[in-house]
């Protein structure tokens, strides 16, 4: 790639980094839920650009580009599904999961969980679980990393990887949620802008959609098909359902994701939040896997399928532009990776340190925590991403269909149904992250054809209602819980009574986070 290629990605790196810092010092309060959940007050579109950037990641410009270039137009059904995912999220959960967890001073989303199913068992496997697999998650963004560096900068993939790392880590370290939102909203304005671009000149260079769809009938007729190439998927529902699953409702139960509900200004912001994330999502989300598409015309002897994006911006692009391609890539991958980092980290300190392990952690111990288990992470990723990389694609679906299937009807229970209950919480959480990555990995799809996502989500759902019921004498929801969902049903402000609940004893750990950053501030 040309020196204009990579001034731009590294102008891309500056900028970021710029708004990182200053939204970091903007944001920078005395107290944990500044430091965590930005002082609550992030705005509607702010939130809406902010969740689907996170939700997006590296996927969207490497699975998504390198499933559209294996499965035609079969690989829409995933994109059909997340284009209402945004506006689902903030409907169905968003104002009330605001409300509740303010109501109840749950400053994380696996503390929340325990707050609404008042159990020790609640927030340690569900804490275990959330580090696991978004420790996973953050893998697919390294290599998605490793592999864009590489392809612009022309390096080995060893040393490209350790710069996506490296570059991904010092970001994270720079501070809480406010500075992520504030980046992910300017980084989701460089995804949409780079990705339009670049179908914009695909179609120019094939002669318009119509012209390109007539050329792969030509070329294979089953392409342009709703089941994949060679008709590999006709029929099998089960498959579809969790396509269109997956990237819809699924994210309701992702704990990096819903803390963004809980960090809305105030509960009325998911309103307008939802019409936003909605509008980008119609010019956003079809368009990575319209690319790969094209690219099967464009590029028909690609060797990584998964590189068809980053291809494609190199062989149509002037150089100025790939670059700002390259840098919307990147601004997909870096979105995603500092939220999974912060969240892992945070969720390390203050949901298994701090309430198993050492109650009386002082502050530095309790930052040291966060920030070795984030760097842990990083080392393993990178010793994994470089001996035996997986597909993006293959992680990023494991994953999010493991967090979906357990954690979806907790999180939408705790503000809908009453008679949820601890123990119909903990057993759907344990049975639905069994049941998806058993399906995944014990052969149940192909025996079965139904996609893990959706086996895991029905049976995760039917425990939570089934012992919910079954368990109501033995183990009531208490009244205080019964009293804060009834408030969050109500439209407007939450009564100050109803916030003596909330509990911030943790507050000093945001103020030794901030003397420590500004510390090292003045060291360099």
């Amino acid at each position: 790639m040309s020196g204009t290629v990579i001034f731009f990605l590294v102008l891309y790196y500056v900028v970021v980094l710029a708004i990182g810092y200053w939204a970091m010092k903007k944001g920078a309060g005395d107290d944990l839920e500044g430091y965590l959940l930005g002082g609550r007050k992030v705005g509607p579109m702010a939130t809406a650009l902010t969740l689907q950037s996170t939700s997006m990641s590296g996927y969207m410009f490497l699975g998504a580009g390198g499933l559209g270039y294996m499965q035609g137009y079969w690989a829409l059904w995933y994109a059909a599904g997340d284009v209402g995912g945004g506006v689902l999220n903030m409907s169905v959960i968003g104002r009330r999961m605001r409300k509740l967890s303010q109501i109840m001073g749950a400053l994380t989303a696996i503390e929340y969980l325990e707050k609404r199913y008042p159990s020790p068992a609640i927030r340690l496997f569900a804490g275990t679980l959330t580090v696991f697999l978004l420790g996973f998650y953050a893998l697919a963004q390294f290599i998605a990393g490793g592999k864009g560096m590489a392809l612009v900068t022309g390096m080995p993939y060893p040393a490209a990887l350790a710069i996506a790392v490296a570059v991904i880590l010092v970001y994270t370290f720079m501070g809480g949620y406010l500075a992520v939102a504030y980046t992910d909203f300017f980084q989701s304005l460089v995804m949409l802008t780079g990705v339009l671009w670049i179908v914009i000149a695909c179609l120019h260079e094939l002669g318009g959609l119509t012209a390109a769809n007539e050329a792969l009938g030509a070329l294979d007729p089953t392409l342009l098909s709703v089941w994949g190439r060679g008709l590999g998927f006709q029929g099998q529902w089960g498959i579809v359902a969790g396509a269109l699953l997956i990237f819809s409702v699924g994210y309701m139960g992702w704990p990096h994701v819903v803390t963004r509900h809980m960090a809305m200004t105030r509960p009325g912001t998911a309103r307008k939040a939802g019409m936003w994330a909605t509008l980008w999502n119609l010019l956003f989300v079809p368009t990575p896997y319209l690319v790969g598409i094209l690219a099967i015309l464009i590029l028909p002897e690609l060797d990584d399928p998964e590189m068809a994006i980053f291809e494609v911006a190199g062989a149509l692009l002037p150089a100025a532009v790939t670059g700002l391609v390259m840098a919307a890539i990147m601004a997909a991958i870096m979105s995603t990776a500092d939220s999974l980092l912060l969240q892992t980290g945070s969720i390390a300190a203050r949901d298994l340190y701090e309430r198993f392990i050492n109650p009386h952690a002082t502050e530095k111990q309790m930052v040291w925590v966060s920030r070795s288990l984030v760097t842990l992470i990083a080392v393993v990723g990178y010793a994994v991403a470089l001996v035996e990389p997986p597909t993006v694609f293959s992680i990023v679906i494991f994953a999010t269909s493991v967090l979906g299937s357990a954690f979806l009807p907790a999180y939408l229970c705790a503000v809908w149904w009453k008679k949820a209950n601890t123990p119909g919480a903990l057993t759907s959480m344990v049975i639905g992250a069994l049941v998806a990555f058993t399906w995944e990995y014990g052969g149940h799809v192909e025996a079965t054809r139904i996609h893990p996502m959706l086996a895991g989500l029905v049976c995760s759902s039917i425990t939570m209602f089934v012992v919910s019921l079954l368990t109501q004498k033995i183990a009531p929801v208490p009244p205080q819980v019964l009293e804060a969902m009834d408030e969050t049903a109500e439209v407007g402000p939450i009564p100050p009574a109803m916030l003596a609940a909330a509990d911030f004893s943790l507050a000093p750990t945001a103020g030794a986070i901030g003397r420590m950053l500004n510390a090292e501030r003045r060291d360099d």
